[in-house]
């Protein structure tokens, strides 16, 4: 073998082995500090994420022997019901139970750096101190549905650092939140009195996603009209069977923690009902393949775009203008020419 062959062999992607061996090695040096309750590294893994990182597949395969057991609460309402006060108030019956808890809060981007625009929620900061909770802020960067596209992987880096329980607090935008759905094992909807969260929530189709449903800020005047204004609603679109969930209505008061100990306990009650049903592992299963899916089709993307580039894609486009060509012909070609 020459010296030329001898030395480093290249991959495709122009990696040396060398650099290879160094990657696993800081991402197993990741893996195994998270693990350990190291914030830093959860830190470190969940911005591999963000970012796309060329090791974030590395991240992923290393992860997955420790994810699968977090029982992941998703939070999502209107601006102003309280969302943050109320995962706060969670997280704090949470550690009562002795649980670790991860918290994902998804805001708005800045149009400058692509960040999140809140930061580490004010009204968290309580909870900083507590190595046992682990609260990250994540940019939403103009993606629909109130999550960011890199939602489900961040849920995995806190499953397998140990959190036993994962809350995640959607944008607040009032109409495209229902992703959270396929995200959660369990939906939670807050509503607040005097906010016409009724329509609102009929509007953005939100009574078909929740679990459960909270009223907070309930001393307010108008709250016992909200939770019957609710529950007519939740009654006219009922088609459930015997034995399916019915989504209770609780009402709360986050910042006194006044009715936390009854949402704790739909939580729990929900839990319980996905487990005894096979819910559970059905929601789980059908979130890897929507997980699998988002990555798939990113990975075809971002391939028409390697291969083609606007070049080609002009051309089909100039054929279907001239009428030479449909749509869905064009379409067609254009996916063929990936999978040769």
């Amino acid at each position: 073998m020459s010296s030329t062959e001898k030395a480093e062999t290249i991959d495709k992607t122009g990696k040396t082995d060398k650099t290879d061996k160094t990657d696993k090695t800081e991402v197993t040096d990741l893996v195994e500090r998270a693990r350990k309750g190291d914030p830093r590294a959860v830190a470190r893994l969940i911005s591999h994420v963000e970012d796309g990182s060329p090791l974030l597949r590395a991240v992923m395969a290393a992860l997955t022997p420790y994810a699968g057991t977090a029982y992941v609460v998703g939070l999502t309402g209107s601006p102003g019901v309280g969302k943050s006060t109320s995962t706060s108030a969670l997280v704090t019956a949470l550690r009562k139970q002795g649980k670790r808890v991860g918290v994902l809060a998804v805001d708005p981007s800045s149009p400058f750096s692509g960040g999140a625009l809140l930061g580490d929620r004010v009204r968290m900061q309580e909870h900083a101190t507590d190595r046992d909770v682990y609260i990250r802020s994540m940019a939403s960067r103009g993606h629909l549905g109130g999550l960011s596209a890199t939602t489900p992987q961040a849920v995995r880096v806190l499953d397998a650092a140990g959190c036993d329980v994962v809350l995640i607090e959607t944008v607040g935008v009032g109409q495209s939140e229902v992703e959270v759905a396929a995200t959660a094992d369990t939906s939670v909807v807050l509503l607040a009195p005097g906010m016409g969260d009724g329509i609102q929530a009929a509007k953005a189709g939100i009574l078909e996603i929740g679990d459960v449903f909270v009223v907070n800020k309930a001393d307010r005047d108008g709250a016992d009209a909200t939770v019957r204004e609710l529950g007519h609603m939740l009654a006219l679109g009922e088609s459930r069977e015997p034995g399916d969930w019915r989504p209770p209505i609780v009402k709360t008061v986050a910042a006194t923690g006044q009715g936390i100990d009854d949402f704790m306990a739909a939580l729990d009650k929900h839990h319980a009902w996905l487990e005894s049903h096979g819910k559970l592992a059905e929601r789980r299963r059908r979130r890897a393949a929507e997980e699998i899916e988002a990555i798939a089709l990113a990975a075809l993307r971002a391939r028409i775009g390697d291969l083609h580039g606007d070049r080609r894609l002009s051309a089909l486009a100039e054929r279907v203008v001239g009428r030479e060509l449909d749509p869905y012909t064009a379409a067609d070609e254009l996916v063929a020419g990936v999978s040769d």
